[in-house]
């Protein structure tokens, strides 16, 4: 299969799906077979040896953090990443065998309750990685978030020149729209994919609107639906040149909103990839703390 279209959850024939089904099974093998006098826990001699391995295991997941920063867009990373999810999966079966499915109000569940939260964040973090890359291909259509922007500038420019030569009115509308569109910005900003980018149109629509009203009032006549319509209508109470400035900065301002939004969407993607990370990582290293607490309570207060 080739690299670029090989999905982390099918990494190298799902290698790691299969020692992870092996290693759950060998768990559950050793779990039905062993019979202790008491009631299964995780003080019996399997549940300090399943204990053994989901710490360890937590540890060794905890390095992906490192790896991922030593292998970035490496087959390396999407072999690591896949045992990352896997192993991490597998977790959860090994920590209630463990505990032999024994829990209360103690340090031991709350410890359990992080593991579980991290788990957890980190399915959503591959909900994401799966998802988010390919609407953001599909919404950039070949062009870079670098390149929408520049053309987003220019368009500014050409919008302006335009808008010189109409009105000062329509001059001070496009300028303050410009000035007043923001893209990115605060993390909610950024998951509304909101850019404020269709300012100049709804102030010009306004002016157009109220000019419209004057000539009715005139005993002129109603104008079509459309802002374009309104242009022509209003055509006669302009020079030709300036009507064709007019519809040629409302086109302008129409491209500008589409490529504004597909950035707006563009970051918006990002933001979703990244936010859970701001749950996922704290939780992970909270649960070693939880994780140093379990194991220190067990061998000396237990």
């Amino acid at each position: 299969m080739n690299a670029r279209h090989e999905s982390i959850l099918n990494h190298a024939r799902s290698r790691w799906l299969w020692f992870s089904l092996a290693l759950s099974l060998t768990c559950l093998i050793a779990y039905a077979w062993h019979s202790p006098s008491v009631p299964p826990n995780g003080g019996t001699w399997l549940g300090y040896t399943l204990g053994t391995i989901a710490g360890l295991l937590i540890l060794w997941l905890m390095l992906f953090g490192l790896r991922k920063r030593s292998y970035s867009g490496s087959s390396s990373l999407r072999g690591w990443l896949s045992a990352h999810i896997y192993l991490g999966t597998t977790l959860i079966l090994i920590a209630l065998l463990h505990a032999g499915f024994q829990v209360g109000w103690n340090l031991h569940t709350f410890f359990l309750i992080l593991m579980l939260l991290v788990i957890f964040s980190g399915f959503f973090g591959v909900y994401c990685y799966l998802r988010y890359p390919t609407l953001m291909t599909r919404n950039r259509d070949s062009a870079t978030r670098s390149a929408m922007l520049e053309e987003i500038a220019e368009l500014d420019q050409n919008a302006l020149a335009l808008a010189d030569g109409i009105d000062p009115k329509v001059h001070s509308i496009v300028l303050r729209s410009i000035q007043n569109t923001r893209l990115g910005g605060g993390v909610l900003t950024q998951l509304r994919a909101r850019d404020d980018s269709d300012a100049a149109l709804a102030g010009i629509r306004a002016a157009l609107e109220a000019r419209e009203k004057n000539n009715q009032a005139a005993g002129g006549a109603k104008s079509g639906q459309t802002i374009f319509a309104m242009v022509d209508f209003l055509a006669s109470g302009t020079n030709d040149r300036q009507a064709e400035a007019l519809r040629k900065l409302i086109d302008l301002l129409s491209r500008k909103k589409a490529l504004a939004s597909k950035v707006a969407r563009d970051i918006q993607y990002q933001a979703l990839m990244e936010i859970w990370l701001y749950f996922h990582v704290p939780l992970s290293f909270a649960t070693v703390a939880g994780l140093i607490a379990h194991v220190v309570s067990v061998f000396f207060y237990w």
